[in-house]
């Protein structure tokens, strides 16, 4: 009996301790570090010499496949809006979509792929990816487009705003429009400015893409110019005029004071350091000069006759030069 009470003891114990050393081991098996697993190498033959991998089987071409293919490269509709800005109404004309393909040739250059005019564009395509160039006005805007099986949209907003100028000789003197154009450049340094616009008419909307632009404004064709940068806003209709420092000045030479212009008259006018502004051939001639100091010569046959003047910034000026031989 004490012998079986013994040997009952030593099992307990022994279960105790495989217990014990069966939680360590769980333990420790959990805080350690597991080592990467070794990479699968593939399966050699006993040469040595990687085993091939089978290649697929040819697709068997059947009708259903057939017309997946042709489906799959057969123009999908495409349906492109554009709108002034985010919560704005698609534009409904004055667009022009030109579709590009995304791959550039061998030259660098893009294919034209299409070509749209008016408002929202339809068209078809081929499922691919392309470039969306869209031009409203002098606005314009480029962006990708995916096209896939089956109807395919694309809604672009330009965040464009328009701008009407306009110019007048300080104090509020009109200008008549035939004596006026602008140019509009890029805004930044002079070196680097881009022209977007020239020549362009007193109170002529034109449509920009939002941002600062730098206005030109020229008061007949010779040195009455007015220069301004202003801010386009999206949506909006910026109304903008420029004020000029000049006048329009007519010349006539005349036997006496209040007399009748003689014709045939050779004229030039020159700057305070000598530079010539301006000729013209007749009995009453006439231009537009920005305010400053100037020499009016008038030739009629061997004689020359002269007179310095000035100009300030009002309405129009007539110059007289008294002829005393007649």
């Amino acid at each position: 009996m004490r012998i079986l009470r013994l040997l009952l003891s030593v099992v307990c114990l022994a279960a105790v301790g495989i217990t014990g050393t069966a939680h360590m081991a769980a333990w420790a098996q959990e805080n350690a570090e597991i080592p990467p697993l070794p990479r699968p190498r593939p399966d050699r033959d006993a040469s040595g010499a990687v085993a091939p991998v089978p290649a697929p089987p040819p697709r068997q071409q059947t009708p259903a496949t057939e017309a997946i293919d042709t489906l799959a490269g057969a123009p999908q509709p495409v349906t492109l809006t554009a709108r002034i800005t985010q919560d704005g109404t698609n534009i409904p004309e004055g667009l022009i979509w030109r579709i590009f393909d995304s791959v550039p040739d061998a030259n660098g250059e893009m294919a034209l792929v299409a070509k749209v005019e008016g408002g929202t564009a339809q068209l078809e395509l081929p499922p691919g990816e392309y470039v969306i160039h869209l031009a409203y006005g002098r606005a314009q805007t480029s962006e990708p487009l995916s096209v896939a099986a089956g109807q395919n949209s694309k809604d672009i907003v330009m965040e464009a705003g328009a701008l009407r100028l306009n110019s007048a000789v300080t104090g509020d003197i009109p200008i008549a429009p035939n004596l006026l154009h602008f140019d509009i450049y890029t805004a930044g340094p002079e070196n680097s400015r881009v022209m977007l616009a020239e020549n362009l008419q007193p109170n002529e909307i034109i449509t920009l893409n939002a941002g600062t632009y730098h206005i030109v404004s020229r008061f007949g064709d010779i040195n009455a110019v007015v220069k301004a940068d202003l801010r386009v806003e999206p949506g909006q209709l910026t109304d903008a005029t420029l004020y000029h420092h000049g006048s329009e000045v007519s010349f006539k030479l005349v036997s006496e004071e209040g007399g009748e212009a003689i014709a045939d008259v050779e004229w030039t006018v020159k700057s305070t350091d000598g530079a010539t502004l301006f000729t013209d051939r007749g009995a009453f001639p006439w231009t537009v000069l920005a305010e400053g100091d100037y020499t009016v010569l008038a030739k009629l046959g061997d004689q020359v006759y002269n007179r310095d003047f000035q100009v300030q910034p009002g309405g129009q000026r007539e110059i007289e030069i008294l002829n005393n031989k007649f």
